[in-house]
């Protein structure tokens, strides 16, 4: 805990003096008043999707729900790990940090707001994981252990992101963690798709003293991670929370601003930000074919030099599929799925566009012809997004979702259409707040966010018709529709890459 000195040091002292203003008796009515409130509005909804947890496992739904609820886990580690996760306001990590004030009572407000976040985010996977495995009976056990199951696993996982950010061995066993909690998805999805699910239908129907004695260790666990987590934010480099203050500073401002695309911007600096890249000689067809190849080689190079983001990207071809069998989502999600997967692959390797865009006249000095510099950087998001539609759409039907028949096919035909999708959103502007607001029955509906959000992904839609058509009928041959899907696709691309050639912008 902080020390009686710490607590009464006067740059405390004064800190506490200007931060607030003391809270009154009005405050505390208003703040108690919105509590009952809240327990009065949702008190009923809670308790019917707690009494709905009285059920039995499906088993055929059982390894893809527990692949998501690791899938999450992991997802929740990755982000704690990439914002910091201890971090401050700029002002107090501008000179804080840097004081000889003790370093666990300038923390002390992070970390308890990291144990708040931590214990929120527990209890919804505790409870997502026990909507999977269900609550035969004993339910008020059976809860109590999932949600102390799960608020240890987030507490756990928070303080060892804390450690992370301590000291690089420890920020390597985070990242052991995270790719543990990616393999138990993947074997999760796997027992669950054969014979082999009888497996988890034994954890299902484990007694309910079991699990609570899983979860009464893994609270010691996680209450040891915490008094080390505790102990390390006096070892905590400085630099390591200036940058995680800095670029959870700018996410910040991207999101209160609504300009979504700065949010690219700062992953992608946090990453190449102090990196020593060694100087490998290009390739001859390169080098042969021309000035536009060579423009757009810059993408190849920055796929082939984050190899771990490439692996990711293709192990996530495997979610339409788990997510179907665990939901048992109809044909309209996966088709939507599918278009967001692809599309995201393909985006992905488009940043040599974005800063075109960015500076224009940059990429006019360049002198590369218009057109050849388009259709040579479509290529790259082509390929990547033909494999992942392909490798998703050969999951599903591995799954039994999809019927027989030439399905993974469809992924190459919409390829040039995603391809010309993910370069318009590339050269998307900031978001236009001056624009007007449209009044809906549903509400008021800014326009300048909206037509942001459908910028490029109206295009990869437009020309992807084919293909959301085949996914929602479901028809008995599937042949027609590639060939429509294929023809659609070229010409989409194709009258992007006249249209850019136009506007003399490589």
């Amino acid at each position: 805990m902080i020390s009686a000195s710490a607590r009464t040091h006067p740059a405390f002292a004064y800190l506490r003096a200007r931060r607030a203003r003391p809270a009154t008796w009005s405050d505390r009515y208003t703040s108690v008043f919105g509590l009952l409130v809240a327990a009065a509005v949702l008190g009923r909804p809670v308790a019917e999707a707690l009494a709905g947890l009285a059920h039995d496992a499906d088993p055929a739904r059982l390894g893809p729900g527990v692949a998501l609820v690791a899938a999450a886990y992991a997802g929740f580690l990755a982000l704690a790990r990439a914002l910091g996760p201890v971090v401050l306001p700029a002002a107090d990590a501008a000179w804080l940090v840097t004081s000889p004030l003790p370093r666990r009572a300038v923390l002390g407000r992070t970390a308890l707001l990291l144990l708040a976040v931590a214990v929120l985010a527990g209890a919804a996977l505790g409870l997502t994981a026990l909507s999977v495995f269900g609550a035969p009976g004993q339910l008020g056990l059976r809860l109590a252990a999932a949600l102390v199951l799960g608020v240890a696993a987030g507490v756990g996982g928070m303080a060892a992101a804390v450690l992370g950010q301590q000291s690089p061995a420890s920020d390597a066993r985070l990242q052991l963690l995270i790719a543990g909690a990616l393999s138990a998805a993947v074997l999760a999805a796997v027992l669950g798709a054969g014979p082999a699910r009888r497996i988890l239908a034994a954890v299902a129907e484990a007694p309910a003293s079991l699990g609570a004695a899983v979860a009464g260790v893994a609270s010691v666990v996680a209450a040891f991670l915490v008094r080390q987590a505790w102990v390390a934010l006096d070892r905590i480099p400085a630099r390591r929370i200036l940058a995680s203050s800095t670029r959870t500073a700018r996410v910040t401002s991207a999101a209160t601003t609504l300009d979504p695309g700065m949010l690219t911007w700062v992953a992608e600096e946090s990453h190449w930000r102090g990196r020593a890249l060694r100087s490998r000689p290009w390739p001859r067809l390169v080098s042969r074919l021309g000035a536009a190849p060579a423009l757009a080689w810059q993408e190849w190079l920055r796929v082939g030099r984050r190899p771990g983001r490439l692996a990711a990207l293709l192990g996530a071809a495997a979610l339409p599929a788990v997510c179907a069998n665990a939901t048992g989502g109809g044909s309209g999600p996966v088709a939507v799925m599918l278009l967001c997967g692809a599309l995201t692959a393909a985006a992905m390797c488009t940043g040599g566009v974005r800063r075109d865009g960015g500076d224009p006249a940059l990429a006019r000095m360049l002198a590369v012809d218009g057109r050849a510099a388009t259709a040579a950087r479509a290529v790259l998001p082509a390929l990547l997004a033909a494999s992942w539609s392909a490798l998703a759409l050969a999951g599903l039907q591995a799954a039994g979702t999809l019927s027989a028949g030439a399905w993974w096919a469809l992924g190459p035909a919409a390829a040039p259409a995603l391809a010309a999708g993910a370069l318009r959103m590339a050269r998307r502007r900031p978001v236009d707040h001056s624009m007007p607001v449209i009044d809906t029955p549903s509400g008021a509906v800014p326009t300048g966010p909206l037509i942001w959000a459908l910028t490029g992904v109206d295009l990869a839609l437009l020309g992807s018709l084919p293909a959301l058509a085949a996914l929602v009928s479901r028809p008995a041959s599937v042949a027609p529709y590639v060939v429509a899907q294929a023809v659609a696709g070229a010409a989409v691309l194709a009258a992007y890459i006249l249209r850019r050639s136009r506007e003399n912008r490589p």
